[in-house]
């Protein structure tokens, strides 16, 4: 898979873009676990990818959902036994 980020917010610490090879839209946060640093990936829809583009407000929000791990559903890749914590 090859992650191609449109939106970088340093500030609030999370990606927007999409993954080239299946088309599906993303937002990505920064996690860590006591071995590595490495990124969790979202899923999102077309429709939420151009609102969280337009509306920083709005992707904080699902952000900070993400980070508190209320949209496990979305993940692209499933965590293992030692899911890391958001940064």
């Amino acid at each position: 898979m090859k992650f191609n980020d449109d939106l970088i917010n340093t500030d609030e610490r999370y990606t927007i873009g999409r993954e080239e090879t299946t088309g599906k839209y993303y937002i990505s946060i920064p996690v860590s676990n006591r071995l590595v640093d490495y990124d969790e990936y979202y899923q999102i829809s077309k429709i939420a990818y151009d609102l969280f583009l337009t509306s920083p407000a709005q992707a904080l929000a699902f952000v900070v959902e993400c980070r508190n791990k209320n949209n496990d559903e979305l993940l692209i890749f499933k965590p293992g036994t030692d899911r890391g914590d958001a940064n």
